[in-house]
């Protein structure tokens, strides 16, 4: 260290020994016991307040107005509740609180400067909330009381405690309801429990009490609660003298049957003393209903037979038991009566059997109408059934064995007699057109006997005809063909019609209907339909008819079904030509074509075969058979071999050319085609001035009185290409001074 330094730190030194001399010490501000703001002194808080809660800021400061921190801390052990930030000096809660265990806090306080610390202890508060329920002290328990003890008489005190402060410390107690019966009452402040209404052992032996303790209320996280406890309290009745005897199993029901013989144990009652804890003896004796038939043991109870069951008379005995209760003297405390049925059961030893107005029957028998409404009975059958026997054995069933499901059967359980009733179920189904007459079997079977006897009877119904059916088609169309040079009157078709009824309900009348029925009729009896005698059937004009035939029964149900008629066409048209002499030039190697005509509707009549009939000279043309293009022979292919062929100079040949149709029979047509053969490298101007052909356009053009139609322009052009086309050679050009004809081929 050089001297400069040194001086300097003894400098240093000197000032700081002076601060140090003249600091005060920082101190905190108070601001009374109740302000967020000084050194947590008296400062409460509320033990509900959550952890993490910011609930207080230290603050200080210091007389040089050095900057301050602040501490906490707490004694050696003790929990540590807060923790602070020591510049802010915010103090925060970390731990839960609990005021039951504990209901302050010492913290040691701190705030410090750069050269002094002071420390305070102080005691921080913690208030009540209501988070405590109260507790019972003395539940559950089980009391016991003499069914005797009468009733405003205190039976128990009740004690629940709770720890909270001030309302929520509190206690009241209630007993939560068991219903309007309720035997036992509480008073709510002091917990003492009384005796509301009489105790019955006999009737209820043990009470089960929810006592609820419940606090006055108070805040808790902000809000307010009630908070309570309950517990059990068991109320045991304790017997007394005080009940009369009571049967054990009533009512009772005993039976006699005819193989019983005197002596026989009929049925045992039992009878016990009310007060189970002191039961006095109990003696049996019969009261009434016996008849002088039954007796008793007076110890045991058992109810015995005294004669024969050949001379009972009743069927039902009611007899009445007394059972008596006695002391140790055999005098009578108390008594109870009860009533013994006896029933005298008879064998089985009866069929169940069917009844008619005259007696037992087997078969009933019933005439009427088809189609009765459904649910409707049927009167005319009076059935009973029967069977003699008693209780059980006369017990049976009834059903119905038939077609499908007509008829209902009422009723189906029987006991002893019934009116046997018939019902319709389904009215369709009873339809005299599928059965003139139905069976039935009603049969009664019983039910809970071991031998199951039965009995049957028949059910024949006679079914009467309605007229509940409409006349039926045996199509829903016809179809029908017929030539049309048919004359007038020709059968067409013939339709059917039936309906199922009887009678004149059954007879069908035909009819028919709509605009294309005008050229027929129909037989109103038979269904045949024929052409009207003036009718005169043409293909070509019209081939389709369709219109409606109807068929009526006597009261008007009908149905109706369509017909449909084609006019079939015949050959009675050849095929036409337009012209007799058709004229045509030819190029070699091109085609010229015919065209015939067949006013016939149908194929084949209007299908047309082409053949050559005749040529002058022979075999030099062949024709298309369908098209009826002619063109030369292959092998002439100029004119040179034409020439050789025929002196001729003007090359028109004649050729006989036959249309024939396919109609059966087949008719056919004939004629001249005059045909001039040119070559197609021929010059124009000689075309024009040795042919026919260029004349003729003139000609046609000439007649044009203004522009040519469509049709015009089409026969020129094919009359031009027939001139300038060829398949072996081509025309360079051709001068057409016509200005018609200029016209017509230039666009």
């Amino acid at each position: 260290m050089n001297i400069d330094e040194s001086i300097l730190s003894r400098f240093l030194l000197l000032v700081h020994f002076y601060l140090a001399q003249s600091d005060y010490a920082p101190y905190f501000y108070d601001n009374g016991p109740h302000s967020n703001n000084g050194n947590l002194a008296l400062f409460s808080l509320s033990e509900d307040t959550p952890k993490g809660t910011h609930i207080y800021i230290l603050n200080g400061t210091d007389p040089e107005g050095w900057t301050v921190r602040y501490g906490l801390g707490f004694d050696p052990g003790a929990k540590e509740y807060f923790r602070v930030d020591p510049i802010s000096g915010i103090v925060t809660l970390i731990e839960e609180l609990d005021r039951e265990i504990q209901d302050e806090i010492e913290v040691l306080v701190s705030i410090s400067d750069e050269f002094n610390k002071i420390v305070e202890k102080v005691r921080v508060y913690v208030t009540d909330a209501n988070d405590e329920a109260p507790q019972f002290g003395n539940l559950p328990s089980n009391v016991d009381v003499p069914e005797s003890t009468p009733s405003g008489r205190s039976i128990f005190k009740v004690q629940a405690v709770d720890k909270d402060t001030g309302s929520g410390g509190s206690v009241t107690y209630f007993l939560q309801s068991t219903g309007p019966n309720t035997k036992f009452a509480i008073d709510h402040h002091s917990g003492v429990l009384r005796i509301k209404e009489s105790l019955d052992y006999e009737t209820v032996r043990t009470h089960f009490l929810t006592v609820v303790a419940k606090d006055g209320g108070g805040s808790y996280n902000g809000r307010e609660q009630v908070l309570s406890s309950s517990a059990t309290l068991t109320i045991n009745v304790i017997d007394s003298q005080d009940t009369p005897p009571s049967f054990v199993g009533a009512p009772y029901f005993g039976y006699v049957y005819e193989v019983s013989s005197p002596g026989s144990e009929i049925f045992t009652v039992y009878a016990k003393d009310g007060d189970v804890e002191a039961p006095n003896p109990i003696v049996y004796s019969i009261e009434s209903g016996a008849d002088g038939i039954f007796g008793i043991n007076k110890t045991s109870g058992c109810i015995t037979l005294l004669v024969y069951p050949d001379n009972l008379r009743k069927e039902i005995f009611n007899i009445k038991v007394k059972a008596s209760e006695v002391n140790t003297q055999g005098s009578v405390i108390d008594f109870a009566l009860t009533t013994v049925t006896i029933r005298v059961v008879d064998l089985n030893n009866h069929h169940p059997t069917f009844y008619g107005e005259t007696g037992p029957q087997d078969t009933f028998e019933l005439t009427m109408y088809e189609h009765p409404p459904e649910g409707e009975i049927l009167r005319g059958l009076r059935i009973t059934v029967n069977d003699s026997d008693q209780g059980a054995n006369a017990k049976f069933n009834l059903r119905l064995v038939g077609p499908g499901h007509m008829l209902r059967l009422v009723p189906q359980t029987v006991l002893n007699e019934a009116q046997v009733t018939l019902l319709v179920e389904d009215s369709t189904a009873i339809d005299y057109e599928k059965f003139q007459f139905l069976t039935f079997k009603i049969l009664a079977v019983e039910i809970d006997t071991p031998e199951r006897f039965s009995a049957t009877a028949d059910i024949v119904i006679h079914l009467l005809d309605t007229n509940d059916n409409a006349p039926r088609f045996s199509s829903d169309f016809y179809i029908a063909r017929i030539p049309e040079n048919s004359p007038g009157g020709s059968n067409v078709v013939s339709v059917t019609a039936k309906d199922p009824d009887s009678g004149l309900w059954g007879v069908v009348k035909y009819s028919i209907h709509g605009s294309g029925s005008d050229l027929f009729f129909i037989q109103s009896d038979s269904g045949i339909i024929y052409t009207q005698p003036w009718a005169s059937l043409d293909a070509e004009v019209k081939s389709k008819y369709n219109f409606i035939v109807k068929a009526e029964d006597t009261e008007g149900k009908f149905s109706l079904a369509e017909v449909f008629v084609t006019v079939l066409d015949i050959n009675d048209h050849p095929p036409e030509f337009n012209e007799n002499i058709l004229e045509k030039t030819m190029i070699i190697g091109a085609h010229v074509k015919i065209e015939a005509v067949d006013d016939d509707a149908e194929e084949p009549n209007n299908v047309i075969e082409y053949s050559i009939m005749k040529a002058e000279p022979d075999n030099i043309f062949d024709i298309n058979a369908e098209t009826g293009e002619i063109k030369l022979k292959p092998y002439i292919k100029s004119m040179d071999i034409v020439h050789n062929i025929t002196n001729q100079k003007d090359c028109t040949w004649s050729v006989v050319v036959q249309a024939r149709d396919r109609g059966s029979p087949s008719f056919s047509t004939t004629t001249l085609v005059k045909i001039d053969i040119i070559e197609a490298h021929c010059h124009p101007h000689d075309l024009i001035g040795s042919f026919h052909i260029y004349d003729n356009l003139l000609e046609l053009c000439e007649k044009v009185p203004g522009p040519p139609t469509v049709q015009d322009q089409k026969d020129y052009k094919e009359a031009l290409n027939m001139i300038l086309s060829s398949s072996t050679a081509q025309m360079h050009f051709v001068v057409i001074t016509n200005v018609k004809l200029l016209h017509l081929f230039l666009p």
